[in-house]
């Protein structure tokens, strides 16, 4: 039996067909040429910067290198630098200070001062206690030690400069230096504030005086409001006169319940998870995390906030979750979630809070109902609610306005009350956790993640966000 081939069409050269069938090959080559350009200037680029980043970071890390000794004092000045970049109205300069740990053992923490050139005033320069929001946890997302080193001051920063004041602002502890990770641990957040302010005033060029608030955005919100309930008794030499939480990470339970168990969970639940664990190192935090969560711990910790949000986002798209559940499911989770969720504020301290409408990171309604349990609580808030801001703009959409109120505290005028008016986006029911969990034992088992904020051998870390 024989076959026959299928007859195959050919068409002399100068047959449109041809000419057609020619042009069509010809702009297909160009365009697998151009693709595999681009596709290797894209790796180019990626490599390059991750080199630069790296030599950025090698360069800086004799600066971040804590003292064999470190200072007992806390707020003692351990080295400072200029910090290289144009600051409209003052002079920025990266620090290493005195910052006391969990244990309440002397600490090396880094961050920056920022000091008008304007002459300070009598009595010394006004002064804010910047807490900065989720960046991630390796060294590289430190602000200081970022290429962004200002973030989100931008709106407020200048204004602060112009008007003769001076801005101190921490890395929080393990963040940048060495040590233990302290992520949403709220008292060590406020120590690491309250002494970046008590290091701005051992700074003599800064001329800060003892007067000062605290405004922090999404964790470093968080930061502000425990800084408003502990700074008293960590500094009663200071005088904190306000507190300013943009977008605030205040009510953890909500959160962690309504969203840490969906995309946000690859971005926040490998920090916390770190951080908890470096806290608590008795509680078990491993058995809510999934098998894919746990064996990307190592990497996502070694990243900033964006690397790990893309990184989470691939992940997700095939199925795979961060926890397996809502992490209140676990009586360790709970349970410092409990312990780290920032209380009322007392009506003698003046708390300005903002919030975006259009929040889904922190979510706005976890912020409504803020707003409802602190205004019921007695707590002296001023509250700006932004239509359509997101969570990343929110710090810098509202700092105008914060400024105004912190003019204010620092000029004597009370601060405009406005628990009258409600929310602007409706308020999360409260979460109750199960009495089953908040009674079962946070210390069973063993957890595999204590080692995972230390990059394993040969990793190249991400550039920062």
């Amino acid at each position: 039996m024989s076959t026959t081939a299928p007859p195959v069409e050919t068409t002399p050269p100068g047959d449109p067909k041809h000419q057609k069938l020619r042009l069509f090959t010809i702009i297909g080559v160009i365009a697998v040429v151009i693709i595999l350009a681009i596709g290797t200037l894209l790796v180019v680029k990626t490599v390059s910067d991750k080199h630069t980043v790296a030599e950025r970071q090698a360069e800086l890390e004799p600066f971040y290198t804590p003292p064999d000794t470190i200072p007992p004092e806390p707020g003692t000045i351990i080295r400072s630098e200029p910090l290289g970049v144009d600051v409209p109205g003052g002079t920025g300069f990266r620090v290493l200070y005195t910052s006391t740990g969990f244990k309440g053992e002397p600490v090396a923490v880094s961050g920056m001062m920022f000091v008008s050139n304007k002459p300070a005033p009598p009595g010394g320069r006004p002064v804010i206690g910047w807490a900065h929001g989720t960046v991630g946890l390796a060294p590289q997302c430190a602000p200081s030690r970022s290429k962004n080193v200002l973030g989100d001051t931008n709106n407020w920063l200048n204004t602060a400069m112009d008007r003769g004041w001076a801005v101190s602002a921490t890395d929080y502890l393990g963040l940048g230096t060495p040590g233990p990770k302290s992520y949403l641990i709220g008292d060590q957040e406020a120590k690491d504030v309250v002494n970046s302010v008590r290091a701005l005033r051992n700074f003599e060029q800064a001329e800060a005086g003892k007067r000062w608030v605290v405004w922090g955005h999404s964790q470093g919100g968080h930061s502000a409001l425990w800084t408003g309930t502990l700074a008293q008794e960590i500094a009663p030499e200071l005088n904190l006169i306000g507190v300013g939480a943009a977008a605030p990470a205040a009510e953890l339970l909500v959160i962690m319940q309504n969203q840490w168990a969906g995309k946000i969970g690859w971005v926040i639940g490998p920090e916390a998870l770190v951080s908890f664990q470096d806290r608590y190192p008795d509680r078990h935090f491993g058995a809510i995390v999934s098998d894919i969560g746990n064996r990307q711990l190592n990497t996502l910790v070694n990243e900033c906030t964006t690397g790990a949000a893309l990184q989470g986002i691939t992940i997700e798209q095939f199925g795979g979750q961060f926890f397996k559940s809502s992490p209140i499911d676990s009586p360790a989770w709970a349970q410092t979630a409990i312990e780290q969720t920032p209380q009322p504020l007392p009506a003698s301290m003046p708390l300005f809070m903002s919030e975006g409408t259009n929040d889904t990171i922190v979510l706005s309604g976890s912020n409504a109902l803020m707003q409802e349990q602190w205004c019921k609580a007695g707590s002296d808030m001023a509250v700006q609610w932004l239509g359509g801001v997101g969570h990343l703009q929110v710090a810098i959409a509202s700092g105008p306005t914060f400024m105004e109120w912190a003019v204010g505290q620092f000029e004597g005028r009370k601060a405009p009350r406005n628990c009258t008016f409600p929310p602007a986006s409706a308020p999360y029911p409260a979460v109750t956790v199960p009495p089953e969990v908040l009674a079962a034992p946070a210390t069973q088992g063993t957890s595999n993640t204590t080692e995972a904020a230390n990059p394993p051998a040969g990793t190249t870390p991400s550039p920062p966000s």
